[in-house]
């Protein structure tokens, strides 16, 4: 399967692209720069350039997948949190409907379902909103994975996911990146909403 990875160069996204090349599908990075390609094709995996803030509607020709693992990052200020988190997702959904994308995988967050009741990381929490409403509308087979706070330890391939809300936790990174892989062939987790923490249940045991 074709899977475009928006966000590649990213902590969650470099992972997914990898996991998704190890179980033998054909993942596509999307980077912002000519210089982070080259760590992609050392390992035979395809890349494409594409920047958020201008037309990057070309790198979604003949993909099956679209994963969307972007962020503005928390350096930036609100201005790019809305450029990137919530109005690239947007954009992204759009250029896949546009290509015929059959699935539409999201890195989320937890909270994003009520943005109003936090305070310090309410403009984050309601781009994330906003792109998680807009998928859900957009006709496409989503899949919404909203994590908890993630931490950068080796992954323990056991999680707790969930169509309820969790009580806040923590999850690795490496774990949300193989939750993703696993969704990416699974009928079950489309047209799904996930909160995903650490836990108890094998990966490999998900959306059975």
């Amino acid at each position: 399967m074709k899977v475009l990875v928006v966000g590649a160069n990213g902590q969650i996204g470099h992972q997914v692209v990898e996991k998704l090349k190890d179980k033998g599908h054909d993942p596509v990075a999307m980077v912002r720069k000519e210089e982070q390609t080259e760590k992609f094709k050392e390992k035979g995996i395809e890349t494409v350039l594409g920047n958020l803030q201008e037309d990057f509607s070309h790198a979604f020709e003949g993909v099956d997948t679209v994963v969307f693992a972007a962020g503005s990052g928390g350096d930036t200020g609100a201005d790019m949190t809305i450029i990137i988190d919530q109005e690239g997702a947007i954009e992204s959904m759009e250029n896949a409907k546009d290509a015929g994308v059959r699935h539409f995988i999201i890195v989320s967050s937890m909270g994003a379902d009520t943005p109003k009741e936090y305070d310090d990381i309410k403009h984050y929490l309601y781009a994330k909103h906003r792109a998680d409403e807009h998928l859900k509308a957009s006709g496409l087979d989503y899949t919404i994975i909203r994590p908890g706070m993630l931490e950068n330890e080796s992954g323990t391939g056991k999680v707790s996911l969930s169509e309820e809300n969790q009580e806040f936790g923590n999850v690795q990174r490496e774990d949300v990146a193989s939750v993703i892989v696993q969704a990416v062939d699974a009928g079950k987790a489309e047209n799904k909403v996930y909160t995903l923490l650490e836990g108890d249940t094998p990966v490999e045991d998900l959306f059975k």
